[in-house]
């Protein structure tokens, strides 16, 4: 087979057509597209240790860019009318605090984010208890509507050209909902107050699924990632509540992406044996990251012999084993990954891992490993 352009392979890979070789991905790097030049103290990516990483994902992986459109409040949208934000810094940290007001109550979250890590912790949800919520779910749904353009989703896969596809990024409803609680008191409420979790799940879909179907309406014919899934799997819920809170509510939101032409990949990290049969109710046309035990309780030999017929399996390379692993090790780790992702028939394989560094340093070792991921993937030494 000829060699494909990185656009025409992942595509064909989408599709299940036969590619000249697997796509391989390092998922967020060259997924988000951070400025190495930017100068702000909480970009982790103007490290010179990002550089090569950076500069390696954009010139030798399939890339699949994770965008989202943009988002403004619809004409109707009275959000200002209960939330309100300040940001403040403290101790070299930023810190940021929504205070909502609703029913005769007063609720407030708290977030922080440090200069030398690119995530946000929270340190204090909005909803604490089963009176939040009840006092959440009467906010109207015009607090949630928006309008969306695609117009900068556009311009990215023109620019783009032939490296690779963009690649919408939303989270469903459990993904909308959950973190409004602590994980604690997320896990607690669902499995015992179902109605109205349900409640909730509803009143975020009813803003959702309108914003999904005029995405793909003006964007139609692409790979969607769709997050959340993890939320509602074991060890937090029981596979019966996945069916009652995953799939009522985000097999509408694969189906309004397949009505316009596009590709729904499920996001789902941990474990997948006992939902991945829930899953497949939702005809996704993807999954990730499929992740090996003990982080994951299935191989990836395994997920492609029952199911790979059906789904593009992207993965399943661990983030930790990127950062930890002596890159002979990592090599021999790699091989079984690809070799396992390809084995007999199925729709197609990714080489990925689960996650990127989030720090400001990158070691060599981990350098190497990334290199070694697209030197297999190249020469077909594996």
């Amino acid at each position: 087979m000829n060699a494909m352009t990185r656009r025409e392979r992942l595509t064909a890979t989408l599709r299940g057509d036969p590619v000249d070789r697997p796509a391989v991905s390092f998922y967020e790097i060259g997924g988000w597209r951070p400025d190495p030049d930017d100068p702000d103290p909480f970009n982790v990516y103007n490290s010179p240790d990002w550089g090569p990483l950076l500069q390696l994902a954009e010139a030798k992986t399939d890339l699949i860019r994770m965008c989202a459109p943009e988002r403004r409040p619809a004409l109707d949208n009275c959000r200002e009318e209960f939330f309100y934000s300040k940001t403040y810094m403290q101790d070299g940290s930023r810190f940021t605090r929504t205070e909502l007001t609703v029913a005769g109550r007063t609720m407030s979250t708290l977030s922080r984010r440090d200069p030398d890590v690119s995530t946000t912790w929270t340190l204090e949800p909005l909803l604490k208890d089963i009176d939040d919520v009840k006092a959440y779910l009467q906010l109207p749904d015009q607090v949630f509507a928006e309008k969306v353009s695609t117009d900068a989703m556009r311009a990215e896969e023109e620019e783009l050209g032939e490296a690779g596809i963009v690649m919408v990024d939303i989270g469903d409803p459990v993904c909308l909902a959950a973190p409004l609680f602590s994980l604690e008191a997320y896990t607690v409420f669902a499995l015992t107050e179902p109605a109205l979790f349900h409640r909730l799940l509803e009143q975020q879909a009813r803003a959702l699924y309108p914003l999904v179907e005029d995405i793909s309406r003006q964007f139609p014919g692409h790979l969607w990632r769709i997050c959340g899934s993890e939320y509602a799997s074991e060890p937090f819920l029981p596979p019966r509540l996945y069916s009652e809170y995953v799939v009522r509510y985000t097999k509408p939101v694969v189906e309004l992406i397949h009505r316009y032409g596009g590709f729904a990949r499920i996001h789902s990290h941990g474990r997948l044996k006992n939902i991945l049969p829930h899953i497949l109710a939702m005809e996704p046309d993807g999954l990730d990251p499929i992740e090996p035990p003990p982080q994951g309780d299935m191989r990836l030999i395994d997920v492609r012999r029952l199911y790979g017929e059906q789904m593009v399996l992207f993965g399943n390379i661990e983030a930790s084993e990127l950062e930890m692993l002596p890159p002979r090790q990592f090599e021999r780790r790699a091989i079984q990954a690809l070799r396992e992702g390809t084995m007999g028939p199925g729709r197609g394989f990714v080489l990925m891992p689960s996650a990127c560094p989030y720090g400001r340093q990158i070691s060599p070792d981990v350098l190497a490993n990334y290199e070694t991921m697209i030197r297999l993937v190249q020469d077909g030494s594996w």
